[in-house]
């Protein structure tokens, strides 16, 4: 499968980030507004949770689509992959 291929989890996590995306704005505004700092680190933390969830799908998909052809090649990307959760 070509790198850019589409998976069909890929509109689900563009969905996610663009709400974490929302999420992050807002916490912008609460900076610039000077809310409290617990306020603005628990929403922090939400984002943060938001993008671990999508990066995570991203990869697990990956794993299940584009990897298992065999090969050197592959095992070389599940150890980068692996990394990266």
């Amino acid at each position: 499968m070509s790198e850019s291929a589409q998976h069909s989890s890929h509109p689900h996590i563009i969905n996610r980030l663009k709400r974490a995306e929302g999420h992050l704005r807002s916490i912008i505004a609460m900076l610039e507004a000077e809310k409290p700092c617990a306020e603005i680190a628990g929403q922090i933390k939400a984002v943060e949770s938001a993008v671990t969830a999508a990066k995570r799908m991203l990869i697990h998909d990956h794993i299940d689509h584009c990897l298992g052809h065999g090969g050197e090649s592959d095992l070389v990307e599940l150890r980068a992959l692996a990394k990266l959760l």
